[in-house]
């Protein structure tokens, strides 16, 4: 079984230099589980690293640490389906929400569950994803604050990167921070939270170049990772090997680099394209797209190179690696966030806390 080897301690280190250089600027680090599924050994280390607010996109994860003896806070970091509601109002102390129905029904449910929940109104400054369009959000989030009593609309939020690939900068973020200081103008009340960033806008504050008034983070990449996709970059003061994916070496062959005959598409209905580099020596590892992405994989051996996969099977081009690998071995990798989510979601991949 493909193994993924969890360091407990390195992750510790990352979410502490993480809110040493955040706290320095004012800013909240809440920590995002949802590609650890999550788990509660981790929240529990995220916990004892100075964390307050985790968040996470899956009720049943927050249900999950819970019954574990994770405490809350926690952010509902979805914006909520109304299906859930009921146990998002339950259980979760801040919500991002991007709808007034959506506010209205969390309104009633606190009012009969005398609970307080805290909402963030997300804002689309470009990328795409979920907010209202800011042209529009000054008045929709003033309107939202007026149907909150028992709820209550503390702050606006943004996302950016995940869908569009749009980069946070000073202007998207004044953009953010204008749009909060108009809506309390016309509430004449204050909305303290500003949750513009993610692990992308961390650039920003590492070249001096984040507005003032932003003061919440919600980053999960660079805590278990210590990279910034977005960017495409590796952030040089975090561990890179948190995780560790380990996997079994089933064949070894050598065999040629092209296929022999007409070709179609694969398993995945993608054409795959092959560059004839001769007869090359391959080893076919337990490990396929099931598992994790393979092809976001990045072997600790070097001169390793992953050709492909199947959903059980990756192939991985051994012709140039020094050490001798055979059948039974083993062949270790480091993860980009994309394969890691996978890893710990497959129930075929065994988790190791180190």
């Amino acid at each position: 079984m493909p193994t993924l080897y969890v360091n407990l301690s390195k992750i510790a280190t990352n979410t502490r230099r993480l809110i040493e250089l955040l706290s320095g600027q004012g800013i909240e680090l809440v920590a995002v589980t949802k590609v650890t599924l999550g788990d509660p050994n981790i929240a529990r280390v995220l916990r004892e690293s100075g964390v307050r607010t985790i968040a996470d996109s899956r009720i049943q994860n927050i249900e999950r640490m819970k019954s574990d003896g994770i405490n809350g806070p926690f952010m509902m970091l979805r914006i909520p389906q109304v299906s859930e509601l009921g146990r998002i109002v339950d259980l979760c102390e801040y919500v991002l929400v991007s709808e007034l129905e959506v506010v209205e029904k969390i309104e009633q449910l606190c009012r009969e569950k005398k609970r307080r929940v805290k909402l963030i109104y997300m804002v689309d400054v470009g990328d795409l994803r979920e907010g209202v369009w800011y042209e529009y959000a000054v008045e929709e989030i003033a309107q939202a604050v007026r149907i909150c009593d028992w709820a209550e609309v503390c702050g606006v939020g943004t996302n950016l990167g995940c869908y569009g690939g749009v980069l946070p900068s000073e202007e998207n973020m004044r953009t953010l921070l204008s749009i909060r200081d108009r809506v309390e103008k016309i509430v004449r009340r204050p909305l303290p939270i500003v949750s513009g960033g993610n692990t992308s806008a961390l650039k920003l504050i590492e070249e001096g170049r984040l507005p003032e008034g932003v003061n919440q983070f919600r980053v999960g990449e660079a805590i278990y990772l210590g990279t910034d996709v977005t960017n495409n970059r590796e952030i040089e003061w975090l561990e890179k090997d948190a995780f560790i994916l380990e996997a079994e070496v089933i064949e070894v062959k050598t065999k040629p680099s092209v296929p022999v005959g007409e070709t179609g598409f694969d398993a995945f209905g993608r054409r795959p394209v092959f560059v004839d580099r001769g007869w090359r020596k391959r080893a076919i590892l337990a490990l396929g797209e099931q598992d994790t992405v393979p092809n976001h994989l990045k072997p600790l051996d070097g001169g390793a190179v992953v050709i492909h996969a199947s959903s059980d099977h990756t192939i991985l081009d051994i012709t140039d690696v020094e050490r001798p690998i055979r059948v039974g071995d083993t062949v270790r990798f480091r993860l980009s966030y994309a394969a890691l989510l996978r890893a710990m979601n497959c129930p075929h991949v065994e988790k190791v806390y180190v």
